[in-house]
């Protein structure tokens, strides 16, 4: 007997996170009543986006190219560096409007249980980076939680003998909260309240 590909459809959709069995369900019977092309074009965008997507070899954000468009945008303040866990949290500052710098993306946190130590963080490149561009200060926008603030504190103990200024975003991010899910005016507070991590400055 075939399986039944609107169950299967179901399953597929109920794996992503935050989608139970009841939204993946609403969600495959809008795909079976939208146009047969968007349904088409929905796929190809799912199966080419592992071949389509690469990380950009400056800060690790995702793009099409070898460098992000952030990377390479002249406006921004190549000075000033916004180091996050995961681009998730990099689109939740840029939604915010308040940060006109450049990134570093992490990719994780540190998590001791999870075998998560730092040299699985690209702090190397971050190293290079501050070194190699005239960058002023960097400001940790980890979240505020166990391991968003052991790595913020990594961070500023690996880059402090660089003279480089590190600060922390503000508590206007709720405890424990994730960046992705801030609303962007509580973001925009963080950022313009942030402080040092390094008593120097």
């Amino acid at each position: 007997m075939a399986p039944d590909p609107l169950e299967e459809l179901v399953s597929l959709l109920a794996r992503l996170p935050g989608i139970g069995e009841r939204t993946a369900t609403r969600l495959a019977f809008h795909v079976l009543a939208a146009d047969p092309e968007y349904a088409r074009s929905l796929g190809k965008s799912v199966g080419e986006i592992h071949s389509r997507i690469r990380r950009c070899e400056v800060c690790g954000n995702y793009g099409a190219e070898a460098r992000c468009g952030i990377c390479l945008d002249p406006r921004r303040d190549g000075s000033l560096v916004c180091c996050v866990a995961r681009v998730p949290d990099l689109r939740a500052v840029e939604q915010s409007g308040s940060f006109r710098g450049r990134y570093h993306v992490l990719h994780g946190l540190l998590a001791p249980l999870e075998d998560v130590g730092p040299r699985e963080l690209p702090l190397d490149s971050l190293t290079a980076r501050v070194q190699q561009e005239g960058i002023i200060e960097v400001i940790v926008a980890t979240p505020l939680n166990v391991e968003g603030e052991a790595t913020a504190l990594y961070v500023a103990q690996t880059l402090s003998p660089l003279g480089v200024k590190v600060s922390r975003i503000a508590s206007g991010v709720p405890h424990g909260g994730e960046l992705e899910f801030t609303d962007r005016v509580t973001l925009g507070r963080a950022l313009a309240g942030r402080r040092s991590l390094d008593e120097r400055h």
